[in-house]
């Protein structure tokens, strides 16, 4: 029986490995702070949070999430700690609701690795606070507890530090909110629920553990489980199915209204897939070697094995349990993405345009849309365990924040191979690309592209832009053409701003048409004085909101000299690679992605053929 807790009541914990559940509604940061048995904490390296993720026996989440899973190991914490808190936080500062009075209340559970729950806890109560110590688990006479606090602080993540005992709370407070805020700047976002979540019902195959950030290792003499509990008729326990027991895949299998939100659905699902799939074999093989490190230490800290064959026999036993539990590992890992790849080649032919490779057939027969699609395809997605399996990058429209092309190196090892004369060719031609697929998912008159190029450095690359008659105007040259595009779209937003603030859009001028604009900015920072940065800045934060996005087209270095001032910038926009980059990070485990931007098929006229059929059709709609 799970143990519903109220604030102050404790409950026993009967085992030592653990996950603590967050379940909030809104994005929170989740940690936790390690204390001795009278409450003091050693000092700041005793405190998980996002910036510092793991301790002996703790790891938290790397991001703000509204669903949390913290991995404890009361065991392996060191002889000292006495006391594990559990925070939560509203992420102040970089959006969404200031006091937990103004989201849904948030819900912690302590459970076994089996998913069990031992005990739960609803913190009710709050109003003002943005802070609260949710739960702490506690040691008493050798035995471990679990406490509901639920206590609340008005002063947010630095007054609860500072009760926890930490030094320069104000300092640690501010690195954590700092490095939530490059999380959310790195992450691709996770669409929003389009149905009621019990109806999301894809298919029954066991696909991938359900871990958050923080896998849990699996039991030290169980199985691994990796049954997804969202499935809505999971296995029964038993021996893992072999491939040919998983149901064959069909493409748009997923919820929703139309084939097109069942085939997103179903993209999304894949990727949810793949990212839990792989945290539960990586958390497996953290385990086994864990667990082998373990038991060598112990072998050779046995004085008996010193006697005889008795510790060679120990470590023999130790190696074999380890690669045994990797085996295990790994053969669910490939049963797993076996039946992701071939629901890839199921699904990636029947997608749509605004969701295809530019080598999809589907192009061929292009005709210009009549409807906005509720997503498009910026690129594929993949991790190190099976590099040919890509997970399309679908990203919601309108789009909810711009997009920043990097034409630096990075650290990516790819784009270190390149001349910088060619890698920015490239990122300007990954601009183009992505520029023209909004363009052909935008029914006629319901997108623009504007272009500024202060040097025309960007001519070869948006010739084919420029000969199909597609932009808006021609690329802005220069300090006066710079200044001339930046000032028409600024007072764009403002006066859209003003009319929806009133509550009169028909108080707009007339002639003023309200359809989507991009703005392509090429070479940035160079032609570009303060008062172009300050409008940038300004686009960038208030334009998505009414219809105005950037795509910009630069090397953070190249900013340099502007200082901080511009980190605002860059974490507004999401970074794309004009090379294959590991940067972005998924929603639900913070795994590394590979990025790979979209390419043309060699020698294909794909590009300029779609170009034409879009300003055909524009042309006869302006007649």
């Amino acid at each position: 029986m799970t143990a519903e807790l109220v604030r102050g009541q404790n409950h026993p914990l009967p085992d030592t490995r653990l996950e603590i559940r967050v379940s909030a509604g809104h994005p929170v940061v989740a940690g936790a702070t390690l204390c001795d048995e009278q409450g003091r904490m050693g000092g700041a390296e005793w405190i998980a949070h996002p910036g510092s993720p793991s301790l002996p026996g703790v790891e938290v989440s790397q991001q703000a999430a509204a669903d949390h899973r913290l991995a404890v190991d009361l065991e392996a914490l060191p002889a000292a700690v006495h006391r594990v808190s559990v925070l939560l936080a509203l992420p102040a500062g970089v959006g969404g609701p200031a006091r937990f009075g103004a989201v849904a209340a948030p819900f912690v559970a302590v459970t076994g690795l089996d998913g069990t729950e031992i005990a739960s806890y609803t913190i009710t109560g709050l109003d003002r606070e943005s802070a609260v110590v949710a739960l702490e688990l506690y040691r008493r006479q050798g035995a471990w507890k679990v406490r509901a606090m639920g206590q609340g602080y008005e002063g947010g993540l630095a007054a609860m530090l500072g009760d926890q005992g930490v030094e320069r709370p104000a300092e640690l407070a501010a690195s954590i909110l700092d490095a939530v805020a490059r999380g959310l700047a790195r992450s691709v976002s996770a669409p929003p629920p389009r149905v009621p979540e019990a109806e999301r019902v894809r298919h029954t195959a066991p696909v991938a553990a359900d871990h958050q950030d923080a896998p849990a290792p699996p039991a030290a003499d169980g199985p691994i489980d990796y049954a997804h509990p969202r499935r809505q008729t999971p296995p029964e326990p038993g021996p893992a199915l072999p491939p040919t027991g998983y149901p064959t895949p069909v493409a748009g299998d997923a919820s929703g209204w139309s084939m097109d939100e069942r085939l997103y659905n179903q993209v999304w699902g894949m990727f949810e897939d793949l990212a839990r799939t792989t945290a539960a074999y990586r958390s497996a093989c953290d385990f086994a070697e864990s667990r082998l490190d373990q038991e060598l230490d112990r072998a050779l800290s046995d004085p008996r094995s010193r006697i005889g064959g008795a510790g060679d026999a120990a470590r023999e036993a130790a190696r074999a349990k380890h690669d045994e539990l990797v085996a295990r590992a790994q053969e669910a890992l490939d049963r797993d993405l076996a039946q992701l790849a071939a629901e890839s080649e199921v699904v990636e032919p029947a997608l749509p345009a605004a969701f295809a490779r530019w080598d999809n057939p589907v192009w061929q027969a292009y005709r210009v849309p009549m409807e906005v699609p509720m997503a498009v395809r910026l690129g594929d997605l993949h991790l190190p365990e099976r590099t040919d399996l890509r997970i399309p990058m679908l990203v919601r429209l309108p789009l909810e924040r711009g997009l920043w092309v990097d034409s630096g190196r990075g650290r990516s090892e790819a784009a270190g191979l390149l001349d910088q004369t060619e890698l920015r060719r490239l990122a300007m031609d990954t601009a183009v690309a992505h520029a023209a697929r909004l363009l052909a998912v935008h029914p006629p008159g319901e997108f623009a592209v504007h272009v500024v190029d202060p040097a025309g450095s960007g001519a070869g690359s948006l010739a084919p832009l420029v000969e199909a008659g597609v932009l808006a105007g021609p690329p802005a040259a220069g300090a006066a053409g710079v200044s001339a595009v930046l000032a028409q779209l600024t007072e764009r937003v403002d006066l859209i701003q003003m009319a929806m603030r009133a509550g009169a859009p028909d108080a707009l001028p007339p002639g003023m048409d309200t359809a989507e604009r991009l703005l392509i900015v090429h070479d940035f920072p160079h032609g570009f004085d303060d008062r172009a940065v300050t409008q940038l800045r300004y686009l960038a934060d208030e334009g998505p909101a009414v219809g105005v996005h950037l795509l910009m087209v630069a090397d953070r270095e190249d900013a340099s000299a502007y200082g901080p001032v511009l980190d605002p910038l860059w974490r507004s926009l999401l970074r794309l690679t004009p090379v294959a980059d590991d940067h972005l990070a998924d929603p639900w485990v913070g795994h590394a992605w590979t990025y790979e931007p979209p390419t043309f098929p060699p020698g294909s006229g794909v590009l300029r053929q779609v170009l034409s059929q879009v300003a055909e059709t524009r042309r006869q709609w302006d007649r």
